[in-house]
């Protein structure tokens, strides 16, 4: 198998090209696309013959959860549930962008996609063409990143065609990612407004904090 690799627009999306995104989604495979870090790896999160692919292609250990992209804050709300007043912050004041929230998963979910956590981590993402294909799809999108495990992560099309070209079928090259910086990750999943920092990235920790002491 050799990556075909499909150009997008990143700031003005093309829906023919978007839909042939989402068709391959559809079809179960596993393609990578530009988010607002780095390139992720994107499947239909429902379809577990997919996720087990993205755990197999990146020898990822099974227990670690993969992250969605969403579209919009009100699919947070179909996703999650016991969202508190801290979620409301965050999202309001951080999304779109490199913000990635963890909450409680709700019923929708299949547990292998929480890794049998009962969490999910959640993001509405800056970059136009994953919203794009999240909107058409109807669902969201796992963005685990696109590289081998113990590899660097990549900001552009190339990058992932030299680590993971033989194994997945479509890279969208929208370009190079708008930084090279790793989402930041809160936890909120212990409810009651408590919060933790899991990893500190684009979003410095003082303005997670001021914002939940508003």
């Amino acid at each position: 198998m050799t990556a075909e690799i499909l150009r997008i627009h990143p700031d003005e999306p093309e829906p023919a090209l978007v839909k042939t995104v989402v068709d391959s989604l559809n079809m179960g495979q596993v393609v990578a696309l530009p988010t607002d870090t780095f390139y992720g790896l994107a499947v239909d999160p429902v379809n577990l013959r997919a996720v087990d692919r993205i755990y197999e292609i990146k020898t990822r250990a099974r227990h670690k959860p993969l992250s969605l992209l969403i579209s919009e804050v009100a699919q947070a709300y179909e996703l999650a549930r016991e969202i508190d007043t801290a979620f409301d912050r965050l999202a309001e004041k951080f999304w779109p962008g490199p913000l990635t929230i963890i909450v409680k998963a709700g019923g929708k979910l299949p547990l292998r996609v929480t890794a049998n956590t009962g969490n999910v981590a959640l993001r509405v993402p800056e970059a136009a063409i994953s919203r794009a294909v999240v909107a058409k799809l109807g669902l969201p999108i796992t963005a685990t990143s696109a590289n081998l495990s113990g590899y660097p992560e990549c900001t552009y099309a190339n990058c992932v065609r030299d680590q993971l070209g033989d194994q997945i079928p479509l890279i969208v090259d929208g370009g190079p990612t708008a930084r090279a910086i790793p989402t930041t990750i809160v936890d909120l999943s212990g409810g009651g407004n408590s919060w933790m920092i899991v990893r500190e990235g684009a979003i410095a920790t003082h303005e997670i904090a001021l914002t939940l002491q508003r």
